[in-house]
């Protein structure tokens, strides 16, 4: 048993594994774009620990990070590093989501091999912990493997957890997921800068708040993070922002599940306000919110001047039907279109995700929902994903409940692979539609229409030119989520999945240099075209005022004529439901309006 007696150099190295793509290569880039929030929230608290000196002059804390979406991670370094430590120490696998579980314990098995001590966290180990009554077979090999599991979040529990590590008294699992922690004037999340220039544009991430109220069923969050939201207080961003500010980062992705449920949203975005008003300090963001935020006063606007530059928006569907079976009920079709117009008004580009696969969805009602989406929502980009039974989710509880068949690779939950079957379309349809859906939705002619639309509400198209590029490029050339996608792709010839060959120098590297140019060179060669169709529209000396039906301003939502309402019997109940709110709301407004006059 180690013991803290002697001054001794504790090494705590912190990964956030990637995932394997179909060929079994590890997904790297030479700059990602998405950053590692668990990760981001794991050094803080590391580093705040190490400047504390919580164990005393005794045990120094030697921190390294690594996100392997940016990174090769140097394994033989750090093999030596620990052997030449007498194995004192921990690897932390961080963040570790089910499609990056098979990738975690890869890495894990290098250095249990070696004797090193390894911890797993994340979303995975949580939601099956926190939803299925016994461990499933990946979990059950970790701990053969001697992994320890940690469920839950790390605030108020890294120290005592570090604690049994320097000690030797690692336990197989630590479940935290019923005593999840106050955020208020906790340690925030923060990357140091040379981490950070592994990220597009040099972006760092934290999060305001964590958990969700809503009950959607394909979620995992509020399974693991909770339904009742809990809150950094605008103190705590404005010490993220200005120790990111000192280091030169002005960029950030907002992680909260959905921001406008923050009960600190306002507080948060006026301390924003001032510092970027007042002090000058650069503030640009991206934020994750629902559907019927734009109701929320001043919301939008203040979103806006505090420096949202991108809104994410679960739209997810517009079938009611569909919405439904996921128990989003929150999300209203007729709100859709005044809701993508506000934030457009405000000058913010709207990113929606959309869900394939519910159960009523075919190949033909899907092409439908992007005809009608492109032509009534003034929506910019949108992210498509399949359906997929999370683990952690009420839809993988129930499937696994009830025997289902589930695809048994947790590689392939990623969102872009069926993982079940569908009652309507066979795997390899849906698997095949998937990619199609892209090309209708990102056709020229619409692209088009999207830069002329940002011309209209006084954007410049460069920002749609640059998104299509990313999220549309990514997928076309890549064949990649833009959730998992970068700039310019990395392949380790030596780092491929175990059960596929690793293939000769000989044959990998002239493969590598043909698969390269294919990809980026037809890539360029699209780029250049949206450039060219960008000069031309903004030559167009009617761009300025460009209009089209979705842009028509919305006077009465619930009674507009549009294809989206007689999309089926469920958007006819829901738009009757919604008129009949209205006329309640108006019938109550004459009733009451003789007795607020008298006063």
């Amino acid at each position: 048993m180690a013991s803290i007696s002697a001054r001794r150099k504790f090494l705590l190295v912190l990964i956030k594994p990637s995932h394997y793509d179909d060929d079994g290569y590890v997904i790297q880039w030479w700059k990602a774009w998405i950053p590692s929030n668990s990760l981001a929230a794991l050094y803080g608290l590391a580093l705040d620990m190490i400047e504390r000196k919580v164990f005393g002059d005794e045990i120094e804390i030697v921190l390294e990070a690594y996100d392997e979406m940016n990174t090769l991670i140097p394994f033989r370094k750090l093999l030596r590093l620990f052997r030449n430590n007498d194995n004192f120490g921990l690897v932390c696998l961080t963040g570790v989501q089910s499609n990056q579980f098979p990738r975690a314990m890869d890495i894990a098995r290098r250095f249990r091999e070696a004797g090193v001590p390894v911890a797993v966290g994340g979303f995975h180990v949580s939601g099956c912990l926190a939803m299925l009554d016994e461990l499933p077979p990946d979990l059950k090999q970790a701990q053969e493997m001697g992994i320890s599991f940690f469920a839950g979040e790390a605030e108020e529990r890294l120290e005592d957890f570090l604690r049994d590590a320097i000690t030797g008294r690692l336990e197989p699992v630590y479940n935290y997921l019923n005593d999840l922690p106050g955020l208020e004037g906790q340690v925030v999340p923060f990357l140091p800068e040379r981490l950070l220039r592994g990220y597009d544009g040099i972006i760092s991430s934290f999060d305001a708040g964590r958990g969700c109220p809503f009950q959607c069923s394909f979620c995992t969050i509020i399974n693991v993070q909770g339904r009742k939201s809990r809150y950094r207080s605008a103190d705590d961003i404005e010490r993220i922002i200005r120790a990111n500010a000192a280091q030169g980062v002005t960029k950030y992705f907002i992680t909260d599940d959905n921001f406008a449920r923050n009960r600190n949203w306002e507080a948060i975005f006026d301390r924003m306000i001032e510092l970027r008003e007042e002090e000058g300090i650069g503030i640009h963001f991206l934020i994750q919110v629902d559907t019927l935020c734009h109701k929320i006063p001043n919301f939008v606007e203040k979103a806006a001047r505090a420096g949202c530059t991108h809104a994410f928006i679960g739209l997810e569907n517009i079938d009611p039907e569909n919405l439904l079976a996921a128990k989003k009920k929150q999300n209203k079709i007729t709100e859709y279109r005044r809701m993508f117009q506000d934030w457009r008004a405000a000058g913010v580009m709207t990113y929606a995700g959309y869900i394939i696969g519910f159960p009523v969805d075919t190949p033909e009602s899907l092409a439908r929902h992007m005809e009608i989406i492109k032509k009534e929502l003034p929506v910019d980009i949108i992210e498509f994903t399949i359906l997929t039974p999370l683990p952690g989710s009420e839809d993988h509880k129930n499937l696994h409940d009830q025997g289902v068949p589930m695809d048994a690779d947790m590689n392939r939950y990623d969102l872009e692979h069926p993982t079940t079957d569908h009652p309507l379309m066979s795997r390899e349809t849906l698997q095949n539609f998937y990619r199609q859906i892209w090309d209708l939705y990102y056709t020229d002619e619409h692209v088009e229409t999207l830069m002329r639309r940002a011309m209209g509400y006084g954007i410049k198209p460069v920002r749609v030119w640059q998104n299509v590029l990313e999220v549309y490029g990514v997928m076309r050339f890549e064949v990649l989520h833009p959730q998992q996608g970068g700039f310019f792709r990395r392949k380790a010839r030596t780092q491929r999945r175990p059960g596929y060959p690793i293939e000769s120098p000989l044959v990998f590297y002239p493969k590598r240099v043909w698969q390269t140019l294919a990809t980026y060179i037809p890539w360029g060669v699209y780029a250049w075209k949206l450039h060219r169709m960008r000069k031309r529209i903004q030559k167009d000396e009617t761009a300025r005022t460009y209009r089209d039906f979705s842009m028509t301003p919305v006077e009465d939502a619930e009674h507009e004529a549009l294809e989206m309402f007689e999309l089926n019997e469920a958007t006819k109940a829901m738009v009757a439901k919604a008129q009949a709110e209205v006329a309640a709301r108006e019938a109550h407004k004459i009733r009451t309006a003789p007795a607020a006059a008298a006063e």
